[in-house]
């Protein structure tokens, strides 16, 4: 049985939406939000995310160290920390509202504004996921870029740059919007389809058969007969 549009339109919202809330996952946990290239020492790399920095070695070698403290760990990772966590918790939230709230998930006719309620808290937790995630990525590039650009640091220092995560992270948040904002309208559009008016059949009734008059002509006809006998 093919599925209507608004439940097709469903299901592409709850998948972008799961993949990037497999993406936030992932961001979170990689340390790879800012990389650090030794242009005095080629054969190191250095790494950091929000919880351990790591060092690339040339000859294939990784290690890495969580971090001692969460005090002496700047502003903006302390908060990234919290926002992306968050995000995590409120994707994984909204995937099960949302697939409660599926229209291919038959319940009975009781829960149907209920299911409908579930869908819509659910593709907004989507967004405030994705929103959640964009916040912290966006943060560290804004502060990587003004250290970047600091003119009071001499230039022979090397400068932190973009990581991987924070691609990945921007990906993750987009998803997670573009899905949310899609599972939100499909579900709402799915409620405000109503079938069409048909107008009442009724069944056919036939004209009543009116009595047969007799013929006038052959009555005189056979009057007359009657009186030549």
């Amino acid at each position: 049985m093919a599925w209507p549009p608004s439940t097709r339109a469903q299901l592409g919202g709850i998948l972008l939406a799961f993949f990037g809330w497999v993406s936030s996952c992932v961001t979170t946990v990689v340390p790879l939000w800012k990389n650090l290239n030794m242009d005095l020492n080629v054969l190191e790399v250095w790494n950091v995310g929000l919880w351990h920095a790591c060092v690339n070695q040339d000859e294939g070698a990784t290690e890495c160290k969580a971090y001692d403290s969460l005090l002496a760990l700047p502003l903006v990772f302390r908060l990234a920390r919290i926002l992306m966590i968050a995000a995590n918790g409120l994707g994984l939230l909204a995937f099960f509202l949302s697939l409660w709230g599926m229209n291919c998930l038959k319940t009975s006719d009781k829960n149907t504004e209920l299911k409908r309620q579930l869908g819509v808290a659910g593709g907004i937790f989507f967004c405030l996921s994705g929103i959640a995630t964009l916040v912290p990525v966006s943060w560290v590039a804004y502060n990587t870029v003004q250290e970047f650009w600091d003119e009071t640091v001499p230039e022979i220092v090397p400068r932190w740059e973009f990581g991987d995560a924070l691609f990945l992270g921007w990906f993750a948040g987009f998803f997670l919007l573009v899905g949310g904002l899609l599972f939100i309208c499909s579900t709402c559009w799915q409620e405000t389809q109503e079938p069409p008016h048909l107008l009442p059949v009724y069944p056919l009734r036939e004209a009543p058969t009116q009595p047969r008059q007799p013929n006038r002509q052959q009555y005189t006809a056979t009057k007359i007969a009657d009186l030549v006998i």
